[in-house]
């Protein structure tokens, strides 16, 4: 005799459709699009040459010493926050995983994720556009600063961060779709 298991659903996530593939996709593709510059940080911070004299490493940025571990944990929380997006196509963004304090097992309001989301993806497409105004500053406040090749590794590290907020906006425009019937 053979049992079928079935697996175990909320019924709050019962009624809702599954996500779009493309939109799990573009969930997958955020975390991507902050790991380059975490990678920069991380490198800056462990003492990897990446375009700064290592004076001015050590003088404006604290490296090695309490600017890496600023830098390390930096890089974590950004990659930890590009991930939460996973979320808004996975099971874990409409019930908390059990291992969560106080929420665990509960279902997520999806009008709560959907303006936390939504306040991210506006807050970080802003963020982004300002820092592209400012990019031309970037190599003139000091000589010591970053130039030539440097500058543009670091720009390529950077310039994926454009697309983060725009992203999450897009997957949270599929979550809200999904859940509004609910």
């Amino acid at each position: 005799m053979t049992t079928e298991i079935k697996p175990t659903t909320s019924s709050s996530s019962s009624s809702v459709p599954p996500p779009p593939r493309w939109a799990s996709w573009v969930a997958h593709l955020v975390p991507l699009c902050a790991l380059p510059s975490g990678l920069w940080r991380i490198a800056m911070a462990v003492g990897i040459h990446v375009g700064y004299s290592a004076e001015l490493t050590r003088s404006k940025f604290h490296a090695p010493g309490w600017g890496s571990v600023y830098m390390i944990c930096l890089s974590l929380l950004v990659e930890s926050l590009a991930l939460l997006t996973l979320g808004l196509v996975r099971p874990w963004g409409e019930v908390a995983p059990r291992w969560i304090p106080i929420m665990g097992g509960k279902p997520i309001r999806p009008m709560a994720a959907v303006i936390a989301a939504g306040t991210g993806a506006v807050a970080l497409t802003v963020i982004g556009v300002s820092q592209l105004m400012l990019w031309g500053q970037v190599g003139e406040a000091d000589s010591n600063n970053l130039s030539g090749t440097a500058l543009r590794f670091m720009g390529m590290c950077y310039a994926p961060l454009l697309g983060w907020g725009p992203l999450l906006g897009v997957v949270t425009v599929s979550y809200y779709l999904r859940h509004r019937r609910r």
